[in-house]
């Protein structure tokens, strides 16, 4: 085989695995719903690991939710001491076995049951993590911001959410927006219940084609393009919270 017949041989895969039959709108549609798992799954995350690291915080500076602090604790060590892999079954086959609908507009189906446990379960597993990483944030937040908060006649709560909430999440901005680039690749693994997002496409363009070689680079490069473009913006966030913390001198 010379060289114009070994690219001829590879235009033919490629044209195989990505534009016959309009395969590439496959691509898309994956990459669809692995995007909208993991955009899911951060907010249910962000919502229960910000939960969490309030309650493991005000316990540790007031000494009150003692119970729901060790109930909180449990949970970050279940979750972050099991693979998510596991997670995803149970969740899957114990937890929600019977569930079975579909969210459809008109005739383009925008959701099934199969890819709302995987968000949720991701949701769940991503708290876990989140919960460290806002705790780590609160940490930063100088314990005199608390004590002003008090000296001004304002609630535990109130402190907590006019005064140390928002610096604790401005402090934790980037390592969340860095657990949201994780989750798109993580999400992979739903695969396993049926879904169709970006890691299960090659299996099926496979079984039509006999080739995984392109299915697979095609994957993993919209994989790449879709992380590359997220880790420029998380730069850009991090500079214009330097910048921020430096008075808006550069």
């Amino acid at each position: 085989m010379n060289l114009q017949e070994f690219f001829l041989s590879l235009w033919n895969r490629f044209d195989k695995a990505f534009l016959v039959e309009d395969r590439w709108k496959l691509y898309l549609e994956g990459l669809g719903n692995t995007i909208l798992i993991a955009l899911m799954a951060t907010v249910i995350g962000v919502i229960l690991g910000v939960l969490f690291a309030v309650i493991n915080y005000v316990n540790k500076k007031t000494g009150k939710f003692k119970v729901l602090a060790v109930l909180s604790n449990i949970y970050i060590t279940v979750i972050r001491g099991t693979p998510v892999v596991l997670q995803l079954m149970i969740m899957y086959f114990i937890v929600f076995v019977s569930w079975n609908f579909k969210v459809a507009i008109g005739s383009f189906e925008i959701m099934d049951s199969s890819l709302l446990i995987g968000a949720i379960t991701f949701g769940l597993n991503s708290a876990a993590y989140v919960a460290e990483i806002t705790r780590a944030g609160f940490e930063a937040v100088d314990d005199g911001q608390r004590e002003a908060g008090r000296s001004l006649g304002l609630s535990t709560a109130q402190t907590m959410w006019y005064i140390i909430i928002p610096q604790a999440m401005r402090n934790s901005l980037p390592p969340l927006f860095n657990e949201f680039i994780t989750l798109v690749k993580e999400t992979a693994i739903v695969g396993y219940l049926g879904v169709y997002d970006l890691g299960k496409i090659p299996g099926l363009i496979q079984s039509r084609t006999f080739d995984y070689l392109f299915p697979l680079i095609i994957a993993a490069l919209m994989y790449l393009v879709v992380v590359m473009i997220l880790t420029k913006i998380l730069h850009v966030l991090e500079k214009r919270l330097a910048k921020s913390d430096r008075g808006g001198k550069i």
